[in-house]
C-alpha cells in the first residue's frame, strides 16, 4: 500500500557551524601573529636604527682640551728615577655640569704621563686606596715579568706596589692600565689610563714641547645614565662588548685645541674596551704618520686615515694654516663584519672627536724630516720556531679559555720567534703581546699597510684572517712568573681569550712549566 501524507526527509544530526566560528578565530590569530610580527620587526628595526651613532657636525666643541700632568719623579739613594702614583675614586666632571663617580690615579679620573729616557732606572710605587684589588700594567714596556703588572701582581686594597726595572727600548708612546684577571673591562672603563712616555739619546727635529705642540689624544667612549653614573652594561648583540655614545678625549667632552704653531703633533691612544676608531680629520686633509705602539717609523708616511683598535697607539704629524680649524674625526671603522652585526658593534658609528684652532699668526716648525730612525725590530730570518695560535668565539685561544695556574708556552730567551695568529670566529679581535715590539710580516698574504709597519705590540685581526709577526724574547728570564698574551677588546680578555707564557733559559725550554702564583679568587672559569 503506498503510504500517504507529507513525505519526511531522512532525519539528519544539525551541528554547530564550527567552521564558520573558527575560520573566525584562526582570522583573528592570523591579525594577532601579523601584530607581533609587525611589531617584532617595528622593535628590530628601531633597535638597529638606534644603534649607529653620528656626532659628525654636532659637537659644540665648548671645552679647552685637558692635557695630563707630567708626573716628576724624585731621585733616591740608588739614582732611580722614583713615581708615586695613588689610585683612587671620587666625583669626576666627564659631561658639563655633571659629577660622575670614577676610577683614576693621582685624582679621580685618568691618571698623569709618566716620561723617562732609556737607560733610566726607574721604581714606580702604586698604591691602591680603591675599593677592590687590582693590577697596573706598563702596556708596551720591555721588562721583566715580576714587575709587568699583570695578573698576577695584584695590589689589594690599602697595599702598595713598587716594581723596578731599567727602561731599555727606543723612544715610544706606551700607556698604563688595570689587568686584573676577569675585570679588566670594568676597571678601565672607570677611568685608571695614563701615558708613559720614553725617550731615547737619537735626536729627530719633530714637535716635542708636550702639551704644546706635542700632544696626547687618550680616546675613550662612555655611555651615562641618568643621573651621569657611568652606564656599565653592554648591548646583548654587540659583538665587542661596552659601546659608549660619547666621546672623551683625556677625559674632556667636545675639547678644543688651541694651535700656535704650524706643526701639531698627535699622540693617540685608543683607550677605549671594544670601539674601533677609524682616524682622519674633516676636511680630509693628509697627515704624516710618524710612529705605531712601540715608536717611531723608518720614515715617515702621508695618509688620510689611520685605524686604531684597542690599546693600539699612533703618533701622527698634522700641518695647520694661520686661522684653520679642523676637527680630528672617526669615519666609520672596517671591522670586517656582517650588516647587523657591524650595525650593533660600533662597525657604524662615526664621531667628531678633537677641533684644532690655529692662531692667525703661527711659529714656523721645523719640517718633519725624511729619514727618522734605523728600526730595532727583529728579523725573522733569525727565527728559531713558528707557533700557531687560533682564535675562536670570544673567549678562547687555541680551544682552551685563561687558567690563572697554567702556563701555555715556554719560549727560550734571545731568540726570535714566528707566530701566526688566525681568527677562527666572526667576532673581531686583536692581538697584544706583553714584554715585547713585534714586527707584523703578513695580514693574510698581504704587505702589512703603513699604519701596522712599525713597532707593534697590539695588532687588529679581523673574522677570517691571519697575521703572522715576527717577536724576540731578549734580556729576562723567569721560570715562575709568566707575561700574557691576549685579545685587547676587553670583553673577550676578561672572557678568557688570554694565554700565559714564560721566558726560560734555552735548557730549560723542555721542562715542565710550574705553577704560577695566583690568588683564589682568581680560580674560577670565566
Amino acid at each position: 500500500m503506498t503510504p500517504t501524507g507529507p513525505v519526511q526527509e531522512p532525519h539528519r544530526l544539525r551541528l554547530p557551524l564550527p567552521g564558520r566560528r573558527w575560520a573566525r578565530r584562526l582570522l583573528l590569530l592570523g591579525a594577532a601573529a601579523s601584530l607581533v610580527v609587525v611589531g617584532v620587526v617595528a622593535v628590530g628595526v628601531s633597535m638597529y636604527t638606534q644603534a649607529r651613532v653620528d656626532t659628525t657636525g654636532k659637537v659644540a666643541f665648548d671645552q679647552p682640551l685637558r692635557i695630563p700632568p707630567l708626573l716628576e719623579p724624585e731621585t733616591d739613594r740608588d739614582g732611580r728615577a722614583v713615581f708615586d702614583l695613588r689610585l683612587q675614586h671620587g666625583p669626576a666632571e666627564l659631561l658639563p655640569g655633571t659629577e660622575t663617580v670614577t676610577w683614576g690615579a693621582n685624582g679621580n679620573y685618568l691618571g698623569p704621563t709618566l716620561r723617562a729616557s732609556r737607560g733610566d732606572d726607574i721604581a714606580i710605587n702604586v698604591a691602591n686606596s680603591l675599593p677592590e684589588a687590582t693590577t697596573l700594567h706598563w702596556h708596551g714596556m720591555h721588562l721583566p715579568a715580576v714587575a709587568d703588572g699583570n695578573p698576577h701582581q695584584l695590589i689589594r686594597p690599602g697595599e702598595t706596589w713598587s716594581p723596578t726595572w731599567t727602561i731599555d727600548q727606543p723612544a715610544a708612546t706606551l700607556w698604563y692600565h688595570p689587568h686584573p684577571h676577569g675585570e679588566t673591562a670594568d676597571h678601565v672603563y672607570r677611568g685608571v689610563a695614563g701615558l708613559f712616555l720614553l725617550d731615547d739619546d737619537h735626536r729627530v727635529e719633530l714637535p716635542d714641547d708636550y702639551g704644546v705642540d706635542d700632544i696626547p689624544v687618550i680616546l675613550q667612549d662612555k655611555r651615562f645614565d641618568d643621573d651621569g653614573a657611568l652606564d656599565m652594561d653592554a648591548h646583548f648583540l654587540s659583538t665587542v662588548g661596552q659601546l659608549g655614545d660619547e666621546i672623551l678625549v683625556n677625559g674632556t667632552h667636545g675639547p678644543y685645541l688651541d694651535v700656535d704653531r704650524d706643526l701639531v703633533r698627535l699622540r693617540v691612544l685608543n683607550a677605549s674596551n671594544g670601539r674601533v676608531y677609524n682616524l682622519g680629520f674633516d676636511d680630509d686633509r693628509s697627515f704624516e704618520l710618524i710612529g705605531t705602539d712601540g715608536g717611531l717609523l723608518e720614515q715617515p708616511v702621508s695618509l688620510r686615515r689611520v685605524q686604531l683598535s684597542p690599546g693600539e697607539r699612533t703618533e701622527i704629524i698634522v700641518r695647520v694654516d694661520p686661522g684653520d680649524r679642523t676637527v680630528l674625526r672617526s669615519d666609520s671603522p672596517d671591522i670586517g663584519l656582517n650588516f647587523m652585526q657591524r650595525r650593533f658593534s660600533g662597525g657604524d658609528d662615526r664621531f667628531d672627536l678633537l677641533e684644532l684652532r690655529a692662531a692667525n699668526t703661527l711659529a714656523e716648525s721645523p719640517p718633519a724630516p725624511s729619514r727618522l730612525i734605523t728600526t730595532e725590530l727583529p728579523d725573522p730570518a733569525d727565527a728559531v720556531a713558528t707557533r700557531t695560535f687560533e682564535l675562536s668565539g670570544r673567549s678562547r685561544i687555541n680551544g682552551q679559555k685563561m687558567d690563572m695556574n697554567r702556563i701555555d708556552t715556554v719560549v727560550a730567551v734571545d731568540t726570535t720567534e714566528i707566530w701566526e695568529v688566525t681568527n677562527r670566529s666572526g667576532n673581531p679581535h686583536n692581538f697584544h703581546i706583553h714584554d715585547v715590539q713585534f714586527r707584523v710580516l703578513a695580514l693574510d698574504n698581504d704587505t702589512p699597510p703603513p699604519h701596522v709597519g712599525g713597532p707593534k705590540d697590539t695588532v687588529f685581526i679581523p673574522p677570517g684572517t691571519t697575521v703572522r709577526v715576527a717577536v724576540r724574547f731578549a734580556d729576562y728570564t723567569d721560570p715562575d712568573v709568566p707575561y700574557m698574551y691576549h685579545c685587547h677588546v676587553l670583553f673577550h680578555e676578561d672572557a678568557g681569550m688570554m694565554g700565559q707564557f714564560t721566558v726560560v733559559a734555552p735548557d730549560e725550554t723542555n721542562q715542565a712549566p710550574p705553577q704560577p702564583p695566583t690568588d683564589p679568587r682568581h680560580d674560577h672559569d670565566r
